[in-house]
């Protein structure tokens, strides 16, 4: 079977809510820490998806904003 890497982010805010966000990993185990300061964070608008959608077809959503981003940001 093949795998997809995926990474869930939890969010909490001071008022007690959480947001789970989920997408290609960030961090690996080869991961420089004290290199890698956050320098910009982008949220995509709230999308609708169908019920019936597969993790890969998520996961290509996932892919196609995160080069949307990237496209924009050079």
């Amino acid at each position: 079977m093949k795998t997809l890497d995926i990474q869930l982010i939890t969010v909490g805010l001071e008022n007690g809510e959480q947001g789970v966000f989920i997408g290609t990993p960030l961090i690996f185990e080869h991961t420089d820490m004290d290199n890698s300061q956050v320098e910009n964070i982008w949220f995509s608008n709230v999308q609708e998806l169908p019920d019936d959608l597969t993790l890969k077809q998520l996961m290509e959503l996932v892919q196609q904003q995160l080069c949307a981003c990237g496209a924009t940001v050079q």
